[in-house]
């Protein structure tokens, strides 16, 4: 009698000691179903997807790196300097894009966002997924531009071991395009993001360095460091460094850093408005 009663007595395990081993495999889980369902549903409109998001680079690089060339004016090694921007701009706008335009449908008009924000998950890891997942997008992007680049100029300026060194800088680059996004669609009003988008964009593009290397501003000073404001300017700088290193270029080492502060600058904004739409 008194051994069923000590059996029955017996204390449980205390809580703390169990749920560590099963929070952590059910936020990964549901983190990982999360990107899953983003990236089936972009593998069903793959095609759309690409023409969208790689269209104005192909032309960009067609009118400038291949026309204007056949036409005299501008040099042969003109193509060298533009491919790097071009591939840049791929990847940072797509990255920036998929994540602004997402955002503000998702917490206007369909309120896909309070699905998600049922997840089992942290509200930051939310946010983490929606810029993973436009990173991913934005790798694509930058990646089709490669042969396409090859079909256009007819030679592409990269070797096997250029390949760690692009894809750092790539994903790089589009984590800060995705958390430039994550800024702009939080705290940007719906029904101006349009308006917003025709101011930003058309300077980010003229000012990211993707048309010309950032030292040869010199004589432009005051442009010059309008440009180095520019978070595109390092990423075209990088990857100019790396596939047509005699083009003045800037050093890897300081693009590097200037990414990385974009990053916790932009990531820490994204985040914070991220929690304060969801809240709301």
């Amino acid at each position: 009698m008194s051994t069923e009663t000590t059996r029955a007595a017996a204390p449980l395990p205390p809580a703390t000691e169990v749920a560590p081993r099963t929070a952590r495999p059910s936020v990964w889980r549901a983190f990982t179903a999360l990107l899953w369902r983003d990236v089936f549903v972009t593998g069903r409109e793959f095609l759309t997807f690409i023409l969208q998001v790689v269209l104005q680079p192909v032309f960009l690089l067609f009118v400038f790196g291949k026309v204007l060339t056949e036409l005299g004016f501008t040099s042969t090694t003109y193509a060298d300097v533009l491919l790097p921007g071009v591939v840049a701009l791929a990847a940072f706008l797509t990255a920036l894009q998929n994540t602004a335009f997402p955002l503000v449908i998702d917490f206007s008009f369909t309120k896909e966002i309070e699905d998600r924000l049922l997840a089992p998950l942290p509200t930051a890891l939310v946010a983490v997924e929606k810029i993973v997942f436009s990173t991913l997008r934005a790798l694509v992007a930058a990646l089709v531009m490669f042969p396409i680049s090859w079909w256009v100029l007819g030679s592409l300026p990269v070797t096997w071991s250029d390949v760690p060194l692009l894809a750092a800088f790539l994903v790089l680059g589009s984590l800060v395009g995705a958390s430039m996004g994550m800024v702009m669609g939080t705290f940007v009003k719906p029904n101006r993001i349009n308006v917003v988008f025709a101011v930003v964009l058309t300077p980010l593009l003229f000012t990211g360095s993707t048309q010309f290397p950032w030292p040869a501003l010199e004589q432009l000073r005051w442009f010059q460091v309008v440009c180095a404001f520019n978070p595109l300017t390092y990423v075209s700088e990088a990857l100019r460094a790396e596939m047509a290193p005699d083009v003045p270029h800037l050093p890897l080492g300081l693009c590097a850093a200037a990414l990385a502060g974009f990053l916790v600058l932009f990531g820490v904004l994204g985040l914070v408005g991220f929690r304060r739409r969801a809240l709301d």
